[in-house]
């Protein structure tokens, strides 16, 4: 069990979906104008798609074909608005192979910014290869579990989109001390999409006794319905699917412990996998 340590009694966050545009320098626009009103409202964590640097449509490839170094102007960008905004801001963006490397896919990279650093880099390790599409042909998987920020006391886990299926993902947050997990999306439209994403971002949330914040980026393609989910599985905060917006709630801890007093199936478990403890 992990020592007690200082957490706020509440942590403000909010979600900002919104259509990826093509050029990076209007995404940082962007995002700089969601922060600024997650800051207005309070908030200690903004929550951003997937894929910020760049998206064309239905254009698999234009996100890979713009992905720039971690030093690059884009994520400096991001650390700008961090320090300005004093906000933490999560989200990925696409990582460029570094020069002479033998394998010239990008990585998906789930980074948390603050103060202007970055705090946890994550490399998605489940490719979208699924519903006739093949991420794995321009992205390279990673090979490590997902990083746990603090926030203010509060333990956040993140994931990356597909991630949200594996159930194994989110529990390996979970045994590992996550009060919150994130997940940065751009979930496709189809048929019964929509009702896989709301079920499984409830699903992670309750399985594991912890919020879910689950942003997904909104356009013609992709379907938005952002959410903010209770330990229990109530939805606290929800966007629609068809608008940028910015949705707010705040964690609180009184819930997140009431919630595992009452249903203590992180305790409960049996025949554990070593590797998830």
């Amino acid at each position: 069990m992990r020592e007690k340590q200082w957490c706020t009694a509440e942590l403000p966050v909010a979600v900002a979906q919104f259509t990826v545009a093509r050029g990076p320098e209007r995404n940082l626009e962007i995002i700089d104008g969601f922060a600024g009103e997650a800051v207005a409202q309070g908030a200690r964590l903004l929550v951003l798609p997937e894929g910020l640097i760049a998206r064309n449509g239905d254009d698999d490839a234009f996100a890979a074909a713009h992905a720039q170094p971690l030093d690059g102007p884009f994520v400096s960008g991001l650390k700008a608005i961090s320090a300005k905004r004093n906000i933490t801001l999560m989200g990925t963006v696409h990582v460029a192979p570094a020069e002479g490397s033998a394998d010239a896919r990008v990585s998906n990279v789930f980074l948390a910014i603050r103060d202007g650093e970055i705090m946890a880099a994550y490399r998605k390790l489940h490719l979208y290869d699924a519903f006739a599409a093949k991420e794995s042909a321009v992205v390279k998987p990673g090979e490590t579990l997902p990083s746990i920020i603090d926030i203010d006391g509060w333990r956040v886990g993140v994931m990356t989109c597909y991630d949200v299926r594996f159930p194994e993902t989110a529990r390996s947050l979970a045994v590992r001390g996550a009060d919150a997990i994130v997940v940065a999306a751009a979930w496709v439209r189809g048929p019964l999409k929509e009702y896989h994403w709301k079920l499984m971002t409830t699903a992670r949330a309750v399985e594991n006794t912890c919020y879910v914040l689950a942003c997904s980026e909104i356009s013609s393609r992709n379907i938005g319905c952002s959410r903010i989910i209770s330990p229990l599985g109530e939805v606290l905060s929800e966007s629609g699917d068809n608008a940028a917006e910015l949705i707010a709630a705040n964690l609180d801890r009184n819930a997140l412990e009431s919630a595992r007093q009452i249903l203590p199936v992180l305790s409960n478990r049996r025949f554990v996998d070593p590797q998830l403890r």
